[in-house]
């Protein structure tokens, strides 16, 4: 018996496929090989901020056991499959597959995985890994899908991780409405949460487990344990037939794209980073509602964009004024022509806010009325009595502020696959292999 890690990325695009179905496709077709699996499909969400990047940016792996008489024939169904349902007239779809037969993964292909999730890395890169542990790569047209294929091998998702289970559709169904009970995903909502997360936005109550795109997700529960996202999928109604399931462990929901910098001053673009600085100038609203502020330290000075869809962290950010210490979560956009590298807000923590001094006219020492200017520097005058002074000066006042310290959040409906919501803070879990077992059942027959 050989053990045999099978990484695929880049078979779909936004008109049609989706990766994830590939990997679906094979679990019955493996299974009726003989291939045993000793952990369930990995879905790996890869950096989210790269300008190539596929819809959803996932990679797969599928991690077997199998006679080693076999692994031809499996490496056959593999390709044969991938080929079948990738959208290669797409210009944008470069499909991947990646095999490595061993037990273990490699730690340099570990580090490789974190890098793509966190960063950017060269195709050249994935090659040399693949040709020094003795792997297979097969990649079509530019053959940048080995990239993901390979990272999805590397990331085991040994520390935080969740699962998700993901019904679908039947060819004929495909690019219609999906006919999911919204009620009934309502319900389920109110009985599984916190095991389970992001299924309806709580500030506009719309339902999240349905994509709107063309591909063959009828929907996805994510949770934190497959128990709990298939009693989840129980409680969901549908008006159209469901072609199969199954439960994937995946990156969702951790921040496992974002890594802390030292200073604004190593910001990189494409890099999904943590940075702490004092707000630098007063958050301004621009044209569609996007709230932009700017921060520094003692290396650099970098703007912030809080975007319309992201709902209360844009009302939030609005409130910041400078002198605020916060630490941001975010993607980096790079400059463009006048435009600086800014970056897009995913959430952020106030560590401590400044005073809110609030200066006013004086009164008029005579009748006590509010003084007018008279212009910059030519004093103030009194409407009522007519006093009139040139050393009279403003008043401060310290006011208020409503803004507390903590966490501030995108709104459900506009966060990343990556980003970790609220209901997960406190629920972050390793994986201890003495203890990890896959239930009975995790996919449709």
């Amino acid at each position: 018996m050989v053990y045999l890690h099978i990484g695929i990325d880049d078979t779909d695009s936004p008109r049609k496929g989706c990766t994830t179905y590939v990997a679906a496709l094979l679990v019955e077709k493996l299974e009726r090989l003989n291939a045993k699996f000793f952990d369930y499909p990995n879905l790996v969400r890869l950096n989210p901020n790269v300008p190539w990047k596929t819809r959803g940016n996932g990679a797969l792996c599928l991690r077997i056991e199998c006679e080693k008489g076999l692994v031809g024939q499996i490496k056959e169904t593999v390709i044969a499959t991938v080929e079948e349902n990738s959208d290669f007239e797409y210009g944008g779809t470069d499909p991947g597959v990646v095999f490595l037969e061993r037990k273990t993964v490699p730690k340099e292909i570990k580090t490789f995985a974190k890098n793509t999730i966190q960063g950017i890395v060269k195709l050249s890169d994935a090659l040399g890994l693949i040709k020094k542990f003795g792997a297979e790569a097969v990649g079509y047209k530019t053959g940048r899908g080995v990239v993901g294929a390979l990272a999805a091998i590397g990331e085991t998702l040994q520390r935080d991780h969740t699962y998700e289970l993901i019904a679908y559709r039947r060819p004929e169904n495909l690019g219609t409405l999906r006919l999911v009970n919204a009620d009934s995903v309502k319900r389920m909502n109110t009985k599984t949460v916190p095991l389970t997360f992001n299924n309806v936005d709580p500030e506009t109550g719309r339902i999240l487990i349905t994509p709107r795109g063309p591909d063959p997700i009828l929907f996805g529960i994510r949770g934190e344990t497959p128990e709990a996202v298939k009693q989840a999928f129980k409680i969901v109604k549908v008006d159209e037939p469901m072609e199969r399931w199954v439960v994937f462990r995946t990156n969702h929901g951790t921040d496992a794209h974002l890594r802390k910098i030292r200073s604004l001053g190593d910001v990189q673009p494409y890099r999904p980073i943590v940075a702490k600085g004092t707000v630098a100038d007063a958050p301004m609203i621009v044209p569609r509602r996007h709230v932009i502020f700017s921060i520094q330290d003692h290396t650099a000075k970098v703007d912030c964009a809080a975007y319309e869809p992201t709902g209360n962290l844009r009302k939030t950010a609005a409130q910041l004024i400078p002198g605020d210490v916060i630490e941001v979560y975010g993607g980096v956009r790079p400059s463009s022509g006048t435009r600086p590298a800014t970056i897009n807000l995913e959430k952020f923590r106030v560590i401590r806010l400044a005073p809110k001094i609030v200066l006013h006219n004086p009164k008029c020492p005579k009748c006590g009325k509010t003084l007018s200017s008279m212009g910059k520097a030519q004093g103030y005058r009194c409407g009522r009595c007519g006093y009139k002074s040139k050393r009279l000066t403003k008043t401060q006042t310290r006011e208020k502020r409503t803004l507390q310290k903590g966490l501030y959040i995108t709104s459900p409906h506009s966060q990343r696959h990556l980003t970790k919501p609220f209901s997960r803070y406190g629920q972050e879990k390793t994986l201890d292999p003495s203890k990890f077992k896959i239930i009975k059942k995790w996919h449709s027959p």
